[in-house]
């Protein structure tokens, strides 16, 4: 599974690791890599399509930050639950961006199951929502990440387990 660029392998949860992989999003590349990832794959869409999921984290406690601990569970369930022509990234606080190979429908059904298994992973007062925008090779970058971004900000707004993709306005 391609995770990040120099493809590490996955640590045991942190729980069970120790203080040494402790921070298991520090694994997982950064924003700017996301948007390297995009730009990367953006000559391409036309002829294999692919879709950007931002995933969020929302806490019932409205805690922040979101303890390490939490992410190290989320950014481990992620990484198993990615295929590997996938890729998954930490794109800001308590968010993970996924460049999925596939149409925007495919990705609504991933980013589906994903808000379940991180509502299922048993904390107390977590959940997830999501937002999905194509990659289009007629966007920048930087435009396929703030749709998705802002279509995650309206999926918070709506609640937990919410999915929505961008649409153009009509």
């Amino acid at each position: 599974m391609t995770i990040a660029s120099q493809n590490p392998p996955l640590p045991a949860p942190a729980a069970a690791a120790g203080p040494a992989v402790a921070d298991v999003t520090a694994l997982l590349p950064s924003r700017e890599a996301l948007l390297g990832q995009l730009a990367a794959q953006l000559p391409e869409a036309a002829e294999r399509p692919a879709s950007l999921i931002a995933l969020g984290l929302l806490r019932r406690d409205d805690g922040w930050p979101a303890p390490q601990s939490t992410l190290a569970q989320v950014t481990t369930l992620l990484a198993r639950s990615v295929r590997g022509d996938d890729w998954l990234a930490f794109s800001g606080p308590a968010e993970f961006g996924i460049v999925l190979a596939g149409p925007p429908s495919a990705a609504h059904a991933a980013a589906s199951r994903l808000v379940v298994a991180v509502a299922d992973q048993g904390i107390p007062g977590l959940w997830a929502a999501a937002g999905i925008a194509p990659v289009d090779p007629a966007l920048s970058a930087g435009e396929v990440f703030r749709r998705a971004t802002l279509s995650l900000t309206a999926a918070r707004r709506v609640g937990a387990g919410t999915v929505i993709r961008y649409r153009e306005p009509a």
